[in-house]
């Protein structure tokens, strides 16, 4: 089986988030706290409780080269927190926001990190040496609703977001004084800040989760609809393919090669998407095990229905003759809302891993013996 270490360790957990070694975890236990982990002995042992928000931490991401971690949470604000001596010291980072901060993501050269909220605005903030604080720039006016997901491209200078009014857009972040002139490539080249190079109207229910695939060449977002839509190409003539399933809705995902997509969310098992020689994007299989359950032997009109939306019809067969997903969950006994890749920078392919989710769960997942996956890595 693909997953390879189930840790609990609380009863809900809403981000996390590894150290650069991956000895370390940090996450949230749905609160205004951050906890940090470490394994000692083969036992998880807490090291450090960040305490500076006043509302639950919405997201957590820690920076893979300066070793800094940056906080968001209900309250409106975010923190970057320095490692000095024995101690986490949080710096504030103003973001000028009315409404929640609702996930946050580090820049690939760390020089910048980028706030989705539910002010229909998102906060792209940057260290200013001068006045030795963290500063923020605001693209305003562009999404109808709460931004809930980013993901920066590989050029750290465009950042895709996800919205509930159902769109992906990906606009143009270069600061000057910040980034250099010539990581402008490809279709930013001659944007300005905050200008929209694209704006994707694929999905017709909110979106999540988003993420550029290594190259930078892909997008992928999921939305509520129970789809998954896979845009190459991005500029003026973009090539999206949307794949639909019949499973539960998913919340975030993640590309672990090119060719292949892991998706998690309500269904509570990793989603497998891979692309074939052609570029095609279709469902592979599910990642974990699976709990049976038989289908429901008598009922009403209302179970069968209730039955068969939840992948159960009566008798184990819907009206179109093809046979539903006959259980639900796994390792998971709750919704995955989030998944963050174990590999190193700089590597294209990761074949690590870990979700967390409303089950107060954390799975670290390997797909180095997945045989059947192993022409997509």
């Amino acid at each position: 089986m693909a997953a390879i270490a189930v840790h609990q360790f609380a009863q809900c957990i809403t981000c996390h988030a590894w150290s650069p070694e991956q000895s370390m975890i940090a996450l949230c236990p749905n609160n205004n706290e951050v906890h940090i982990y470490r394994l000692v002995d083969d036992k998880w042992e807490r090291l450090h409780v960040l305490q500076k928000h006043d509302q639950i931490v919405s997201g957590v991401d820690w920076s893979s080269r300066s070793n800094r971690i940056v906080t968001a949470s209900h309250d409106r604000n975010s923190y970057v927190w320095n490692l000095e001596g024995a101690e986490w010291v949080p710096t504030l980072v103003i973001l000028r926001l009315n409404r929640a901060a609702l996930c946050v993501r580090w820049s690939p050269r760390e020089n910048k990190f980028a706030v989705g909220s539910g002010a229909k605005t998102v906060c792209i903030c940057y260290y200013e040496q001068e006045n030795n604080w963290w500063v923020s720039k605001l693209i305003r006016k562009r999404h109808d609703s709460s931004v809930t997901s980013v993901a920066w491209h590989p050029n750290n200078i465009l950042l895709a977001t996800t919205s509930t009014d159902g769109k992906c857009r990906v606009f143009s972040t270069f600061i000057k004084g910040v980034d250099a002139k010539d990581s402008r490539a490809g279709p930013s080249s001659d944007s300005k800040f905050g200008e929209q190079i694209i704006q994707l109207d694929l999905s017709i229910s909110w979106a999540f989760g988003v993420r550029w695939s290594p190259s930078g060449n892909t997008l992928a977002y999921v939305g509520h609809n129970s789809m998954i839509y896979f845009v190459d190409d991005i500029g003026p003539s973009p090539l999206a393919q949307n794949v639909a399933f019949r499973d539960l809705p998913l919340r975030d995902v993640i590309f672990v090669s090119e060719r292949l997509v892991i998706g998690v969310g309500f269904d509570c098992n990793p989603m497998v998407f891979a692309a074939d020689e052609s570029g095609i994007w279709s469902f592979v299989r599910f990642l974990g095990e699976r709990k049976t359950s038989a289908g429901p032997k008598y009922g009403s009109q209302f179970s069968e229905a209730f039955g068969k939306l939840y992948g159960q019809p009566k008798h184990g067969v819907n009206n179109d003759g093809v046979e539903h997903s006959r259980s639900r969950g796994g390792i998971h006994e709750n919704c995955i809302n989030c998944i963050v890749s174990l590999g190193q920078p700089g590597i294209s392919t990761t074949k690590r891993f870990s979700t967390s989710g409303l089950d107060g769960r954390v799975v670290i997942w390997d797909l180095e013996n997945q045989a059947d996956l192993s022409e997509y890595l």
